[in-house]
């Protein structure tokens, strides 16, 4: 086992090298851009052992701001032919070439815990992040709700892209007529990795929809096979909003709206707990189908404040049963898959986001055997992208930002 501080010194170095000049990306060759929560946990990471390059990170994240608030999952700041599907297929009018669709809103979270590093030092920069990302949260306000949760409009979206959440909803898509195209993902990575082409023609066929559509949320609304309520969307908007009620507050601001937003969030918590299940789970807004899936993201609750005895007792279950929790799938369901992406593998950054809310909540016994059970993860087997839960064995991309951040903020500390 490699020991600590050469760990932090590797972690660090992973955020250098990775560092493409104002933004990181999450790993050289397989994800050459900038994406909007790996560069928030990248914040984060950097916050440790350099602020001022934190912020910059979270002020180049909102250059790629549209007009009416949105903040994209990727900006294409520079073009590498390399990578599918790139600014050409998404064809959107940002200030910056992006995708059109989001990823979970935890910027704002990340904004908050570089700004309590130094305030004094911060307090400019958190002034002039601040409208921006209450913008952002408007937009989700305005056009991603549903009976109060917060909806998902493409599986990239919630960063939990080929997740059995998706499955019977996918199912129902036709992506008969996608076209041929090329994938990238699978010349960088083991192909038993990653996504599925089933899934992956549903993917394209969705950012085929919304080009068509020009990216209009209305015409998307009215028109999109895919919009599901979701606890990653839901957990991390809710987080989101209480954090910019406490800047907010601290700022000096009118937070009479956010205060309503939280209470319409925290109502919609409650439409995602499929009590068959016993668990919170992805529903289909069409067809109102629950997914029937315990995912990592079910784990979430205590980070958005939520409180609920019967998640506790499942985590406390699984990190009994397995080596290196928290899977992103249940174990015992039939669509696990130890290796396969988002349907079984452990990732780090869930995890820190999981311990934090538990630490949050009081579970501190919890918090600290999941942090340690992280970094003991990753000091056996490295920065990768992500992990099988029983072996360790590492999967996806190597010397990955979010991974080495996690170590530096989070798992690595004390």
């Amino acid at each position: 086992m490699t020991s600590e501080n050469t760990l932090t010194d590797q972690a660090q170095q992973i955020l250098i090298d990775n560092d493409r000049g104002g933004y990181t990306v999450p790993t050289a060759g397989l994800y050459p851009y900038q994406w909007n929560w790996d560069s928030a946990v990248a914040a984060f990471g950097f916050a440790q052992f350099d602020v001022e390059r934190a912020w910059v990170e979270l002020e180049t994240l909102f250059q790629g701001q549209w007009a009416d608030g949105m903040v994209p999952h990727i900006l294409f700041h520079k073009n590498d032919p390399g990578y599918f599907p790139g600014p050409d297929v998404w064809a959107c009018e940002g200030p910056i070439p992006s995708s059109g669709i989001i990823q979970p809103p935890i910027a704002a979270t990340m904004a908050r815990f570089v700004w309590e590093q130094d305030r004094e030092m911060g307090q400019t920069r958190m002034g002039a992040l601040y409208p921006k990302m209450l913008a952002w949260h408007n937009w989700i306000m305005r056009w991603r709700l549903h009976m109060g949760a917060v909806c998902t409009t493409h599986p990239w979206e919630t960063g939990r892209d080929n997740a059995p959440d998706w499955d019977k909803t996918m199912a129902r898509m036709d992506a008969s007529d996608v076209g041929e195209y090329t994938r990238r993902d699978t010349a960088h990575v083991n192909s038993e990795d990653r996504p599925t082409k089933f899934d992956y023609d549903r993917y394209i066929k969705l950012v085929q929809l919304g080009r068509r559509l020009k990216w209009d949320q209305a015409a998307m609304m009215a028109e999109s096979p895919f919009r599901v309520a979701d606890p990653t969307m839901t957990f991390t908007t809710l987080r989101a909003a209480r954090d910019l009620h406490a800047v907010g507050e601290a700022l000096g601001k009118d937070v009479s709206q956010i205060a309503a937003d939280i209470k319409r969030l925290e109502a919609g918590v409650s439409t995602l707990w499929n009590k068959e299940l016993g668990g919170f789970d992805s529903r289909d807004v069409h067809s109102g189908e629950w997914a029937g899936c315990v995912s990592n993201a079910s784990y979430l609750c205590w980070f958005a404040g939520v409180e609920n005895p019967a998640m506790l007792a499942r985590l406390r279950d699984v990190m009994e049963r397995v080596p290196y929790p928290v899977p992103s799938n249940d174990p015992d369901a039939e669509t696990f898959d130890v290796r396969r992406y988002w349907r079984g593998p452990t990732w780090a950054i869930v995890n820190m986001l999981i311990g934090l809310g538990l630490k949050d909540m009081g579970h501190e016994k919890e918090a600290q055997a999941l942090a340690k059970k992280t970094a003991d993860l990753i000091a056996e087997h490295g920065f990768a992208e992500y992990f099988d839960p029983f072996s360790g064995d590492a999967a996806g991309g190597g010397s990955f930002t979010w991974t080495a951040a996690v170590w530096l903020a989070w798992a690595g500390r004390d």
